[in-house]
């Protein structure tokens, strides 16, 4: 058995919700082992990006005024985005915008590990599910970043993943919503 495999994700933990009327901001924090240049790298090279978040970069994110374009893994059409970084100050802090939401990271040094947030403003009526893929690409970048890839899991493979339904499901609880019904679930009769 895989690594891959035998992966679970833990209970849905570390993440908030911040309304502002229509405009929600979903907000994940993460403790990770590794140092906030380690993290850093990882969040700003496209060839660490491409190992475990929801989107290719065809530059670095890792400079202030840099225009990159991000692609959508999984989308059902190619989504491409343009972006340039407005945030850029290694190894503490990164803004940019993704298909129109902002994105800013936030990386404070916990003495040999780092705590990592995410502020990311979400569609209210996808907030758990994004609390939820956004969790388990934490979890592949802990163990990118410990030498045990288990390889990225986003969009469609993820939503059929057994995990991230059930932190959909847990993360809507905590943030006092229903669980949304994904139109992917092919099969369903209800």
């Amino acid at each position: 058995m895989t690594d891959r495999e035998q992966y679970t994700p833990g209970p849905a933990s570390g993440a908030q919700v911040r309304k502002d009327g229509e405009k929600w901001t979903l907000i994940l924090v993460r403790e990770l082992r590794h140092s906030p240049e380690k993290v850093w790298q990882a969040l700003t090279d496209p060839a660490h990006l491409r190992e475990w978040a929801p989107f290719d970069a065809d530059g670095s994110l890792g400079t202030v005024g840099t225009t990159v374009k991000l692609t959508t893994v999984g989308a059902p059409a190619p989504r491409v985005t343009e972006t340039t970084v407005t945030r850029a100050d290694a190894p503490e802090a990164l803004e940019y915008k993704w298909g129109g939401f902002d994105m800013r990271w936030e990386l404070e040094d916990l003495g040999g590990g780092t705590r990592l947030t995410l502020w990311t403003n979400i569609g209210h009526r996808f907030i758990s599910m994004g609390a939820a893929g956004w969790h388990i690409c934490f979890d592949v970048l802990d163990r990118l970043l410990s030498g045990t890839p288990i390889g990225r899991m986003v969009g469609p493979e993820a939503m059929k993943f057994g995990g991230w339904q059930r932190l959909n499901a847990e993360y809507a609880k905590q943030f006092g919503m229903e669980t949304p019904d994904w139109p992917s679930q092919k099969g369903r009769t209800s």
